[in-house]
């Protein structure tokens, strides 16, 4: 799965200090082999170089509101 510009996702990199977190891909790049390469914005700092094997998108929430 491919992510692109503006996306939300959870990190999961158990040696990066925003594992777990949710953050926003601002940048999109091509490794020399053509695999995507993302820079992820999270509220404390951001993170580069981050492969697609270790994103996970989140969810749109705007479906699961209970309804009354």
């Amino acid at each position: 799965m491919s992510f692109e510009k503006g996306d939300t996702v959870v990190l999961h990199d158990e040696h990066s200090e925003f594992d777990g977190e949710e953050g926003e891909i601002t940048q999109v790049m091509e490794t020399m082999f053509g695999d995507p390469n993302y820079t992820i914005v999270f509220e404390d700092g951001q993170e580069a170089g981050i492969p697609e094997d270790q994103l996970e998108l989140v969810s749109e929430g705007g479906d699961e509101e209970p309804e009354e």
